[in-house]
């Protein structure tokens, strides 16, 4: 369950958005069927009054030779249908095919393939998408090597209908146990992200981030960020950026099936304003 609400301004006749975000449940049907299927729920408020709630309903089915079948039906009659096929044609292969289908468009049809392959040094993934409404073909590949904690990896994307390359992206990133370091290019190399973390103590750690726009000859963000372990149930973190929004988070774990997290974002530029977010989320597992 997650919740979020939103400060404004006082004396105006709109609504507040609803405070509930996200319910969902997820739970194994009785024997001698939970072994292999599993039912969920999801239910998610509409901020508009006069719109209804959307819900959805899931059948997963799995099978211990690495086949995972999931079929979705949403209260908007979209047809979600899901095959998992993991390390069946090879070690470290997996490749999932979906279709998405609304009975009431039937020209609105689409159809995904995703593949992945991982092993100790490489990870490479291709995501290929098909519409059916305008028949386009569109594919994304992205490739990560690593030797000795040096890591390199890049992302292009293509466009079959117009031939042509959409989008590349380029990291290079070196990563040890205390200390974690990377520079990506993203956005056809147009914005390049530093970034720095590292593991101060088991309890600590601090990160940060900056970015240059090359295009615009301009700064693009500033980003700092700290994590403070305070017990071994429970953490805070706090984050703020070039803008001046500062943002806090408390997660505890209230027992062996139930997390509790709380978030606070506030805008220290326009602390009299309203515009500052305040969030819960609870987690149950079992």
């Amino acid at each position: 369950i997650e919740g979020k609400h939103v400060l404004k301004p006082q004396g105006t006749r709109t609504p507040p958005p609803g405070f509930i975000k996200l319910m969902q449940t997820f739970t194994s049907l009785p024997a001698p069927y939970r072994t292999h299927l599993y039912l969920f729920l999801t239910a998610m408020p509409s901020h508009n009054a006069r719109a209804p709630t959307k819900h959805r309903a899931g059948l997963i089915c799995k099978h211990p030779a690495g086949v995972t079948v999931t079929q979705l039906w949403t209260t908007a009659s979209l047809l979600d249908t899901k095959i998992e096929l993991a390390d069946v044609a090879n070690t470290g292969v997996k490749v999932d095919l979906q279709n998405l289908w609304n009975p009431s468009k039937p020209n609105s049809a689409a159809q995904k393939l995703n593949l992945a392959f991982k092993n100790p040094s490489i990870h490479s993934r291709a995501f290929i998408n098909y519409g059916l409404a305008n028949g386009n073909l569109d594919a994304v590949v992205d490739v990560t090597a690593g030797h000795e904690g040096f890591l390199v990896g890049g992302e292009a994307g293509y466009d079959v209908q117009k031939a042509a390359v959409t989008r590349y992206s380029l990291g290079l990133g070196y990563q040890t146990p205390a200390f974690t370091a990377s520079i990506v290019g993203t956005q056809n190399l147009s914005v390049i992200a530093a970034s720095y973390y590292q593991k101060v103590n088991s309890a600590v750690e601090v990160g940060t981030k900056a970015a240059y726009d090359v295009q615009g000859s301009k700064p693009a963000g500033l980003e700092l960020a700290s994590k403070y372990k305070l017990d071994p149930l429970s953490f805070a973190k706090v984050k703020i950026n070039d803008r001046g929004i500062a943002a806090l988070a408390y997660s505890t774990k209230l027992n062996a099936g139930t997390t509790l997290g709380l978030g606070l974002s506030l805008d220290t530029a326009k602390l009299n304003e309203a515009g500052h977010k305040i969030g819960t989320s609870l987690t149950f597992e079992g």
